[in-house]
C-alpha cells in the first residue's frame, strides 16, 4: 500500500484582511500564541507522515521560506549563551527526515490554479494532501490530516475534511451533496463551489483538508474559471467524481477559521488556554 508522503501548501494569497499588518508580513506567518499559523498546518502533515512538504508561494512569501530553513547565525547565538531550550525549538521547526520545497504562483489565479503550480512535483498514479493553513484544526484524539489518511488507508480513494455550517453560510465554501447523510464517512455524490442557499445540496461544506489522487492536475488543467472569475479546486474535484469515488469525513475536532480575524483571535484564546493549562 502506498502511503501519502507529500503535502501542498497553497500560501501565495495577500491576506488582505488583515492589513496593515500584511503589507509587511504574510498571512500564515502572522503568530496563534508562539508560532506562525503555517507552523500548526506544517506539524499537521509531518505527524499525518508527510516528508515532502510543497509550498506554493508569491513573490511577497521570502519569510515562510526563511523560518523552515536553518538559521547558523541564530543558532550560534543561542548556544553561545547556552540558551539551549530556545536552541531546541529552533533546530526542530522542520524533522531532518522532512524536505521543503518552493514552488512560484506567479498570478493569482484561484486555488485550483495554486494547488496545479505543484503539478511538476506530483505523478498522476499516487495521492497526496493539500491543506490550506487558514483553516486552523485543533483535531482529537489526531490531527485532521492523520484522520483523513485513516480513513483513506482504508478506502483507497480521495477524501474531504467536512463540517456542517449554517445555511447562511453555504455560499462561502464548497458544498457536498451526500449519497448518504446518516452514516460517516459519507460518499460523495457532487460537490459544487459557493452555491446560493436556496440551490446547495446540503450544509456540508470542504473545510481546508484534502486528500487528492494525482489524476486531479491533468484534470484541472482544462477547468474553465469558475466563481470569482478563479480556477476553482472544487471544480476540479468535480470532474474527479465523474470517474472515481471520493469520501467525505467529518471531522473531530475544533476548526477555526484564521483567515478572518474573529476566528484568529479565537484560535489564540483557545491555543493560549491550552499552553497555560499545561
Amino acid at each position: 500500500m502506498n502511503k501519502i508522503k507529500k503535502a501542498v501548501f497553497p500560501v501565495a494569497g495577500l491576506g488582505t484582511r488583515f492589513l496593515p499588518a500584511t503589507k509587511a508580513i504574510p498571512k500564515e506567518m502572522l503568530t496563534v500564541v508562539d508560532r506562525p499559523i503555517i507552523d500548526y498546518a506544517v506539524r499537521e502533515a509531518v505527524e499525518a507522515g508527510c516528508e515532502t512538504l510543497i509550498f506554493v508561494t508569491g513573490r511577497t512569501k521570502n519569510a515562510i521560506a526563511d523560518y523552515f530553513d536553518k538559521n547558523p547565525e541564530l543558532e550560534n547565538e543561542l548556544e553561545a549563551k547556552q540558551k539551549l531550550e530556545a536552541l531546541e525549538i529552533v533546530r526542530n521547526i522542520i524533522p531532518s527526515h522532512v524536505k521543503c520545497v518552493y514552488v512560484r504562483q506567479s498570478e493569482p489565479l484561484g486555488l485550483g490554479h495554486a494547488v496545479h503550480c505543484a503539478s511538476p512535483l506530483i505523478t498522476p498514479d499516487e495521492y497526496f494532501a493539500v491543506l490550506l493553513p487558514d483553516d486552523l484544526i485543533a483535531g482529537h484524539p489526531h490531527g485532521a490530516l492523520k484522520q483523513l489518511f485513516q480513513v483513506h488507508d482504508r478506502e483507497q480513494c480521495s477524501v474531504l475534511a467536512l463540517e456542517q455550517v449554517n445555511w447562511s453560510e453555504v455560499e462561502k465554501y464548497g458544498v457536498i451533496k451526500p449519497a448518504n447523510d446518516e452514516t460517516t464517512p459519507i460518499v460523495i455524490d457532487s460537490i459544487v463551489e459557493k452555491p446560493q442557499r436556496d440551490v446547495a445540496p446540503s450544509n456540508w461544506s470542504v473545510v481546508g483538508r484534502y486528500v487528492l489522487s494525482g489524476k486531479i492536475m491533468g484534470l484541472l488543467e482544462q477547468v474553465q474559471r469558475g466563481a470569482g472569475g478563479e480556477i476553482q479546486l472544487t471544480d476540479g474535484i468535480a470532474s474527479l467524481l465523474e470517474t472515481e469515488k471520493m469520501i467525505g469525513l467529518p471531522l473531530s475536532g475544533k476548526r477555526f477559521d484564521c483567515g478572518n480575524k474573529v476566528g484568529f483571535l479565537e484560535a489564540n484564546l483557545h491555543f493560549g488556554l491550552r499552553y497555560l493549562n499545561k
